[in-house]
């Protein structure tokens, strides 16, 4: 016999792999990328979880020129956001690494 809904509280827990989250924080990283910047590049992730919240790293490269210290703190929070909608993980920190400025459009600011 069925007694009824099980309350939450003793249904469980779903824990989401490190390895996981850090799959899910590559693609957001590049989407996010993308958006933001115009960058294709798929940045390098890593990821700690601990009771329901996570770390992560990125080492990305960035097109040049660019603002970097705005479209840091933009890229942070998007990642941020995104993966812990995706996961249902508290991110507590979104580190990057920036590996290297990749020449873009150079002839948009150039003086001739």
């Amino acid at each position: 016999m069925n007694a009824g809904p099980v309350p939450p509280r003793e249904r469980g827990a779903t824990t989401v792999p490190p390895h996981v989250v850090t799959r899910i924080a590559t693609r957001t990283g590049r989407q996010v990328l993308t958006e933001r910047t115009g960058a294709s590049t798929l940045p390098r992730v890593s990821a700690s979880v601990h009771l329901g919240t996570a770390r992560l790293h990125l080492a990305l490269s960035l097109p040049y020129p660019i603002d970097l210290a705005p479209a840091c703190r933009d890229i942070q929070r998007a990642v941020a956001d995104r993966v812990g909608r995706l996961t249902g993980l508290r991110i507590t920190e979104v580190t990057l690494d920036i590996r290297r400025l990749e020449a873009g459009n150079t002839e948009r600011g150039r003086v001739h």
